[in-house]
């Protein structure tokens, strides 16, 4: 038992590290996370999930969702430039930070909803509006994503590397909070 959920682990740090590297890219990062979460849950499903099946599920992927990258790039510059209201001293000026970091982080909990929704044929455009509506319907599975996201970033600040594997935990954890989800709705 031990060794089963230490191989699954290990499989997610796996999985983490694939992602890392084809979201070099930087407007792959959506594609990447699907990608992976389709491994992971071959994987668990104890069906084949080697890097031949990553990689031709990152091909479908990514065929629409570099746009999502793409907007994702797009968000975060909104954000910066909310930032920059703020720092110039404005008046309201950390009431638009304030909203514009709430709702970065929102865009970013809901990409990672519609990623680990993605199955191959799946529309970015269908799942992006429903993933957008579980990430207000569950708080609670939200900020347990939030949680995982802050886990990536403060392993990328204390060792670069680190972040890379932690991705794959943080997919795993988006997996397991939509299963959640599914079974109380």
């Amino acid at each position: 038992m031990f060794l089963e959920r230490f191989g699954v682990f290990a499989e997610c740090l796996l999985t983490g590290v694939w992602i890392a590297v084809a979201a070099l890219p930087l407007v792959t990062l959506p594609a990447a996370v699907a990608a992976g979460a389709a491994h992971l849950r071959r994987h668990l499903a104890q069906e084949p999930s080697g890097r031949r099946e990553f990689t031709a599920d990152l091909r479908a992927a990514v065929r629409r969702g570099w746009l999502v990258g793409l907007a994702g790039w797009a968000a975060l510059a909104l954000l910066w430039g909310d930032l920059t209201v703020v720092r110039a001293g404005l008046p309201g000026g950390r009431f638009v930070g304030a909203v514009g970091v709430l709702a970065f982080l929102g865009l970013v909990v809901a990409g990672l909803r519609a990623a680990v929704r993605w199955r191959p044929g799946s529309s970015w455009r269908e799942l992006l509006p429903a993933a957008v509506r579980r990430t207000v319907r569950d708080p609670a599975g939200s900020l347990a994503l939030v949680c995982g996201i802050a886990v990536v970033a403060a392993s990328a600040w204390f060792a670069a590397p680190l972040a890379a594997p932690a991705l794959g935990v943080v997919v795993a954890a988006a997996l397991a909070v939509e299963r959640r989800y599914d079974e109380h709705h």
